[in-house]
C-alpha cells in the first residue's frame, strides 16, 4: 500500500507538466511558413487550419532570412513539444489506471 502515495504524487507532477507543454505550444504563432514556387517565381506563405480548413496568407516574394529561420525554429519547437506532451498524456493515463480501485482517486 506505499506505492499508492507515490503514484499519486507522480500523477500530480504528470498533470502539471502537461499544462506546462500546452502553455508553451500556445504561446507558438499559428502556422508555418513555405515557399511555392508558381510559373518560376518563389512566393512566401503562412499556412494554418481555421476551422477545420486550410488557409495561406500570402507574406510576399522576399522574406527576411530571419523570419525564415525563426519559423523554423519555432516548427522544431512545436514538435519537440508535441512529442512530449503524447509522452505525459500517456503517463498520466497509465498512472490513472494504476491508482484505479475501489476508492476515487
Amino acid at each position: 500500500m506505499a506505492i499508492k502515495p507515490v503514484l499519486k504524487e507522480e500523477l500530480e507532477n504528470s498533470l502539471k507538466i502537461q499544462k506546462k507543454y500546452e502553455e508553451e505550444l500556445s504561446k507558438f504563432p499559428k502556422g508555418s511558413l513555405i515557399k511555392k514556387k508558381i510559373k518560376n517565381h518563389e512566393y512566401y506563405y503562412i499556412v494554418l487550419r481555421e476551422k477545420g480548413r486550410v488557409k495561406f496568407i500570402y507574406q510576399g516574394k522576399k522574406v527576411d532570412l530571419k523570419i525564415i529561420k525563426q519559423y523554423k525554429d519555432i516548427k522544431r519547437l512545436r514538435a519537440k513539444y508535441r512529442n512530449l506532451l503524447s509522452k505525459i498524456k500517456k503517463q498520466i493515463k497509465f498512472l490513472r489506471s494504476s491508482l484505479r480501485g475501489k476508492e476515487a482517486i
